[in-house]
């Protein structure tokens, strides 16, 4: 009977390494989304090939249950284990992003280059969920107001109602790429980063190096 590191070695040699680069991708984007103080670009194409393969996972699973043989069990435990790790990253990477709309939906609403950033579902759920609390506060308390009190975006005497990320708060990030990146400084200075930097700085001053995947949040 096999032992326990031949059947690791089996269970490592089944998954390709473009599994585990998904993997590092994800944990990437996931730590991307949570650091960053506004919605970021839906890893569609990521997520979507990391779920098709939770989903074989699953079949795997379920067709395997109830075997006798005690070999392939233990792999059974592994499959089991790896993959609710990946679906807690998934669920967490989801959840931040439905966060960050319930907070800024309205800014999202009135900013298409914004609201492109969001999956369809997304997208959908976005204006349900805001055409829900405007009923609701319509039904609720709006109704007696009088009709220019009533929009939720106003922005009359230069107070604005809509709430919009902080893009000036400070954010820690390591360069990831093996070259020089350019960042604009105070003062109209530039600050080069090399791969392997660490750094605490704005994260205006990041924004597109972040989009790029030239740096990533930690």
């Amino acid at each position: 009977m096999e032992d326990i590191d031949d059947i690791l070695r089996e269970f490592d040699s089944q998954n390709a390494p473009s599994n585990a680069k998904d993997y590092d991708d994800l944990l990437k984007w996931w730590i991307n989304e949570r650091a960053a103080p506004e919605i970021l670009q839906y890893q569609e194409d990521l997520v979507e090939r990391i779920m098709t393969r939770v989903r074989r996972q699953i079949e795997q699973i379920e067709d395997q249950t109830g075997n006798l043989d005690p070999r392939a069990n233990f792999q059974l435990i592994i499959v089991q284990t790896e993959l609710e790790r990946v679906k807690f990253l998934i669920r967490s990477y989801l959840r931040t992003r439905i966060s960050k709309i319930d907070k800024h939906a309205l800014h999202i609403l009135s900013t298409p280059s914004i609201r492109h950033l969001l999956s369809p579902s997304e997208q959908t759920y976005l204006r349900t969920h805001q055409a829900l609390l405007n009923e609701l506060y319509l039904s609720s308390f709006l109704k007696n107001f009088p009709d220019n009190l009533k929009r939720l975006d106003d922005s009359a005497g230069g107070l604005t109602m809509v709430e919009e990320p902080d893009l000036e708060g400070a954010v820690f990030l390591r360069v990831v790429r093996d070259v020089n990146i350019a960042i604009a400084w105070e003062g109209g200075e530039t600050l080069d980063m090399r791969a392997g930097d660490v750094y605490v700085i704005r994260y205006s001053a990041v924004q597109e190096a972040v989009k790029r995947g030239d740096v990533e949040l930690i």
